[in-house]
C-alpha cells in the first residue's frame, strides 16, 4: 500500500483511538451526566469531526456539577473555554 493509500487509515484509526479515550473520560460520577454523555457518543460520535472531539475533551476537563449546569443550562460557559465549537456540541449535548 502506498503511502497515498495509507496516510486516511491512520487517520481513521487515530480518530477512532481518540474517540474510545473520550468516550472513557466520558464516564462520570454523576449518573446524570453519563446519560447525556453517553446517549450523544452512541449517537453522534462517528459524524465528529476533530475540532469537535477538541470541544468534547475541553468540556469533559470540567468537574461533573459544573458540566451538570452547563447542560441544564444553569449555567454560561467559562471564558477560558467558551468558543464555536464548544458552543456548538454544548447545544448537540443538550438536544441529547
Amino acid at each position: 500500500m502506498d503511502a497515498a493509500a495509507q496516510a486516511p487509515l491512520e487517520a481513521d484509526a487515530a480518530h477512532s483511538l481518540r474517540l474510545r479515550r473520550l468516550r472513557w473520560h466520558a464516564r462520570r460520577g454523576m449518573l446524570e451526566n453519563d446519560l447525556v454523555l453517553t446517549r450523544f457518543l452512541d449517537r453522534e460520535a462517528a459524524r465528529l469531526a476533530p475540532d469537535a472531539l477538541d470541544a468534547l475533551a475541553e468540556l469533559l476537563d470540567l468537574p461533573d456539577g459544573e458540566l451538570l449546569d452547563l447542560l441544564l443550562g444553569r449555567a454560561a460557559l467559562p471564558d477560558a473555554i467558551d468558543s464555536a465549537p464548544v458552543r456548538a456540541v454544548l447545544a448537540a449535548l443538550r438536544a441529547a
